[in-house]
């Protein structure tokens, strides 16, 4: 099974804690970090420090998407304290679904796992199962 990890946090959260915050989901998923296709988040955190180290740790690329392609996706917890900040009631969730390819929220394995760190920091990371890749299907060349 391959898995896409939609990432939020608040600014400043140390790479530490949003290890901490994946580590968790991905068990609650069943899944591991090798399991881990995709990872994605909110074109307004690209220069998260945090969030770059963790990619960069693990050979992820991150995928961004911009705050009105995250407002497109259904989601099953919508927030209105994210759409104040972001310009969109989800992060995590809307970008794990986006970074899956996946056509609805029932591929969610993990809504919205969130964590305040020791540091104070809040992560939030859902995980979606990756869509299955699509063939052509050959009939008697």
């Amino acid at each position: 099974m391959k898995v896409a990890l939609g990432l939020g946090c608040d600014r400043g959260t140390p790479a530490q804690t949003l290890e901490h915050a994946v580590g968790e989901a991905l068990a609650r998923a069943g899944a591991q970090l090798g399991d881990v296709a995709a990872a994605a988040s909110i074109n307004l955190k690209a220069d998260e420090p945090g969030l770059l180290a963790l990619a960069a740790r693990h050979g992820w690329l991150l995928r961004f998407y911009a705050p009105e392609q995250l407002a497109a996706v259904a989601v099953p917890n919508p927030s209105e304290t994210v759409r104040r900040h972001t310009g969109t009631p989800s992060v995590s969730e809307a970008a794990a679904l986006l970074a899956a390819g996946a056509a609805d929220t029932s591929a969610l394995l993990v809504e919205k796992h969130k964590l305040r760190g020791g540091d104070g920091r809040h992560a939030t990371v859902s995980v979606a199962r990756c869509a299955a890749p699509t063939f052509p299907v050959l009939i008697n060349p």
